[in-house]
């Protein structure tokens, strides 16, 4: 039988579904369907990413309160002891983090102290390109490891989507891939579909003529239906988070509940990326009146992952998720005298899941010996990123890292040995 490109478009997709998708997502998640058709046994673990752009100030962060040159170096900055949320007798968190404090005394937040890397750059593009690429010496390479992660998933047999971005459409440079265009979504509405009109899902099922041997056009209304099933798992997923999820109104918690339903709907994502303060307005850049906004910022930070927690929590999916923040580099000990802060060096990192150990990861630098008035680091970033892969993605780290970095010990049980993420 010969088919006209009209006939072939009329007879696979026309008479089908239309995807109400934003550009790159269609793709997404019509691979994830064919992939996945009900053969996953049990949930993957999952890794979230939240980039805190622009420099988060550590110190006022994980406050060393306790310690003399933090006061004497912070004039206007130097938040009050009363209204600090204590962590021992030397830390605690900022006045607006009490959600951190609560998830810290659960068991599911983990503050990795000191991280950075040698000879640390602290120009904003560069220093996030170090980030973004693991790799401190060739910062110009052009998959960042995230990315490569996705590219050792990938396969001619594998069509699954593994990572996904999560806000405004444009891809971070960490999920730079070779073989694969990691997709961005907005929120979960950027993921329904919708037959066309007068269709309904039997005249789907049952086309009026195709050939029982034409195995293309058999293989590709499959994938159809299952990227409409799919859908329908997404708007369900929703529609019950709605009636018990708890996030507030802000920009970062929205792209978590995005992400919490992507994850309740099992999908097959198994690397989710989304930002605070990006853009470069509003962001942790904070060279002058700092205390405001980096309130603002550190608040909506708390209280949009604790509702992401207490969300999975609930329908006990945390076990198979943990979240990493992470920022290109610390601020100055020192305030500038424009009641706000230079750019520095090392800063903490934070985790949040089911399956830490949650507390301190090392001790909190000193402030007497320091690197042009930055914090100096003890953990290189590089270490974090190999737990999560070694120890929680079952991804050899040297493959995606280039050489070994020892994994930190911050899970409660043994994990998953190294392997294929998908």
């Amino acid at each position: 039988m010969s088919y006209t490109r009209r006939d072939f478009l009329r007879t696979t997709l026309g008479a089908t579904t239309l995807l109400s998708f934003g550009p790159g997502a269609t793709d997404f998640l019509v691979r994830s369907a064919r992939a996945a058709q009900g053969q996953r046994r049990e949930r993957d673990t999952i890794l979230v990413v939240i980039q805190l752009s622009g420099g988060n100030d550590g110190l006022n962060t994980v406050v060393p309160y306790a310690d003399d040159e933090y006061a004497r170096n912070r004039v206007t900055l130097r938040l009050p002891v009363g209204e600090l949320h204590k962590i021992d007798s030397l830390l605690a968190f900022h006045p607006r983090m009490g959600a951190f404090l609560r998830l810290y005394k659960e068991g599911y937040l983990s503050v990795v102290q000191g991280v950075g890397y040698p000879n640390p750059d602290r120009s904003h593009e560069r220093a996030m390109r170090i980030w973004h690429t693991a790799d401190p010496e060739r910062p110009g390479r052009q998959t960042g490891w995230l990315g490569r992660v996705v590219d050792h998933a990938w396969s001619p047999a594998q069509t699954d989507t593994a990572a996904v971005f999560v806000g405004p459409i444009g891809r971070p440079f960490g999920l730079n891939a070779e073989k694969v265009v990691v997709p961005s979504i907005r929120s979960f509405q950027d993921l329904t579909l919708r037959r066309m009109p007068g269709r309904s899902l039997r005249q789907v099922e049952q086309p009026a003529s195709l050939e029982a041997d034409c195995e293309l056009l058999h293989f590709l209304r499959r994938s159809d239906l299952d990227a409409y099933a799919k859908s329908g798992r997404i708007e369900t997923a929703a529609k019950r988070a709605a009636n018990t999820a708890d996030y507030p109104q802000s920009g970062l918690a929205g792209k978590l509940y995005t992400i919490a339903q992507l994850i309740r709907a099992d999908v097959g994502i198994r690397i989710f990326f989304t930002e605070l303060g990006g853009g470069g307005i509003g962001g942790f850049d904070n060279h002058a009146n700092q205390l405001g906004n980096h309130c603002a910022l550190l608040h909506q930070l708390a209280e949009s992952v604790a509702a992401f927690i207490d969300d999975l929590k609930r329908d006990k999916l945390l076990d198979q998720v943990v979240l990493m923040t992470f920022s290109e580099f610390g601020r100055t000990l020192k305030e500038n005298g424009r009641r706000g802060t230079d750019h520095g060096a090392a800063a903490p990192m934070f985790l949040a899941g089911g399956r830490l150990k949650g507390g301190l990861v090392g001790p909190h630098p000193s402030l007497t010996d320091l690197e042009n008035d930055g914090l100096k680091f003890h953990t290189d970033f590089r270490q974090v990123y190999a737990t999560m892969l070694d120890r929680w993605l079952g991804i050899d780290s040297k493959g995606v890292l280039g050489r070994h970095f020892e994994p930190l010990d911050v899970f409660r049980a043994q994990l998953p040995s190294s392997g294929n993420p998908s």
